[in-house]
């Protein structure tokens, strides 16, 4: 990556459509009303031969106070401080506002670089507009279409010498945030790496859910040591799914931060829809969910959803209890958080519950040996040979019913997959096998192979009366019979 771009510019000028087309995924939301972009979204940026990372920012707010606006504000002008060239947008449609000559002053005090853009320029609709762009003093404006894609190779010519300036000035590589590159089916297959083990190349996926004000975005900020995400007393102000790049107490660990989730009925607004969406697909490409609560009002209907969700994308799931520093009696209310763990959530039986404060850091060291032994068990393999003896030992001990006089024979079981693990076993009769006695096994395998609260998924393949040794019992049968049969043949007394 060879430079840094921050898109700056008021709401609704277009900057995260842009952002979609440099990055060239859907990655950030994109609507009509202004404002859905709210924190910094970072991606590996590609236009013709020049990568680079390109930031995506929070429309410029005319407020400088600690409202949420002004918290965004402060947030861009930190991208633009840090970013090597600031791509400034402005709508060639509605033309030079107020706002834009006060913001293209800020740029032109605080950023290296700045290239003026005019968006929503196709047509003639954006001709006025554009020509109106000049009076900001910030060179020839490029007319561009986000939307349509027009006027990249304009911007392509314009960023080529800024890189090579930038390359000039910086001649030792700086290491940079990127998205992972991963299909949801690679994600989720999660096989075919040597080494599943955490690691620079390959960093350890996160994604931290929760309701609305659970305190998820500023947990994150409290692990990467910075506020790298917007944070406040507002309820919902985290809308995209952010990722960050961090090494949580010396694990390579990408963290996603997504929008809280409410209940499905009370979501009216479109763009909250699509960040809830947004927030599921994270849950679909991490390795292990936090699942965040409020200690206050812990497992609320809404948590036990989500948990389960998580559980049944089968991710490995740890569930923290946040704000524990405002809990006084802390020993009665976790004896009472895990009761009602047990109790509520049985398919996560032996997950990890933690609890931590996002706001004074206690707990992390916690959570952190929590997420690695979660990832641990996820990627468990137990090999074959242990499993039947295993699967012979839980037939003896419990030997599955005899519906209608028909015995159920468990005859082979054999590890398929890892993350989360699944089992196959091969048997007689399986659709007569009850969901209680497919609960004995799964229970089984958790204790005695040490995998606690991970997804188990157990398949069951109906074997018929097939013998292994069918056919060589049919060749002993069919000489027996010519042995017979030429005993006929033989005259007596010969």
């Amino acid at each position: 990556m060879s430079f840094t771009l921050a898109i700056v510019g008021r709401p609704n000028v277009g900057k995260s459509s842009l952002f979609n087309r440099l990055v060239g995924k859907r990655l950030a939301l994109v609507d009509d009303q202004p404002g859905v972009t709210r924190d910094l979204r970072e991606g590996a940026g590609r236009l013709g031969d020049l990568r680079f990372i390109v930031i995506d920012s929070a429309g410029l707010e005319m407020a400088d106070d600690d409202s949420l606006q002004g918290r965004m504000r402060r947030l861009t002008e930190r991208a633009v401080d840090e970013a090597d060239i600031c791509l400034f947008v402005i709508d060639a449609r509605v033309g030079v506002t107020a706002a834009d000559e006060y913001f293209a002053e800020i740029l032109r005090r605080r950023a290296r670089h700045v290239i003026l853009a005019a968006n929503k320029a196709e047509g003639r609709a954006g001709e006025d507009g554009a020509m109106e762009a000049f009076s900001l003093g910030l060179g020839e404006p490029l007319r561009i279409s986000a939307e349509h894609g027009e006027g990249m190779d304009d911007l392509y010519r314009v960023l080529v010498p800024l890189s090579d300036a930038v390359e000039a000035a910086r001649p030792a590589p700086v290491a940079a945030e990127t998205d992972v590159d991963l299909t949801e089916a690679e994600a989720e297959a999660g096989e075919g790496a040597e080494d599943w083990r955490p690691s620079a190349a390959r960093p350890l996926q996160l994604a931290v859910i929760g309701r609305p004000n659970a305190g998820k975005s500023t947990l994150i900020n409290r692990i990467i040591g910075e506020d790298r995400l917007l944070t406040g007393p507002e309820a919902g102000i985290t809308r995209d799914s952010i990722s960050v790049t961090t090494d949580f107490m010396g694990t390579p660990m990408r963290i996603f931060d997504t929008a809280g989730m409410r209940k499905r009925a009370r979501v009216t607004d479109k763009v909250e829809k699509l960040s809830v969406a947004d927030g599921l697909r994270a849950v679909r490409f991490a390795e292990v969910v936090v699942v965040l609560l409020d200690v206050a009002i812990p497992f609320e209907q809404q948590d036990l959803r989500i948990a389960d969700f998580a559980e049944s994308e089968g991710r490995a799931v740890v569930v923290a209890a946040n704000k524990w520093d405002l809990e006084d009696d802390k020993p009665h209310k976790l004896n009472e958080l895990r009761a009602s763990f047990e109790k509520l959530l049985p398919q996560l039986k032996g997950a990890p519950l933690v609890t931590v404060s996002a706001r004074t850091g206690k707990g992390l060291d916690r959570l952190h040996a929590a997420v690695l032994k979660a990832h641990d068990v996820w990627n468990r393999r137990v090999s074959t040979a242990k499993l039947n003896r295993w699967l012979e030992a839980m037939t003896e001990s419990h030997p599955p019913p005899a519906p209608g006089g028909r015995r159920i024979r468990l005859r082979y079981m054999t590890q398929v997959k890892t993350r989360p693990p699944a089992f196959i076993v091969k048997a007689t009769h399986t659709d007569k096998l009850p969901d209680s006695y497919q609960r004995y096994l799964v229970n089984g395998l958790r204790e005695d192979f040490d995998m606690p609260g991970t997804p188990i998924r157990l398949f069951f393949r109906d074997q018929g009366g097939d013998n292994p040794y069918r056919h060589k019992a049919t060749k002993i049968s069919q000489s027996g019979a010519l042995s017979k049969h030429k005993n006929r043949q033989r005259p007596k007394g010969g």
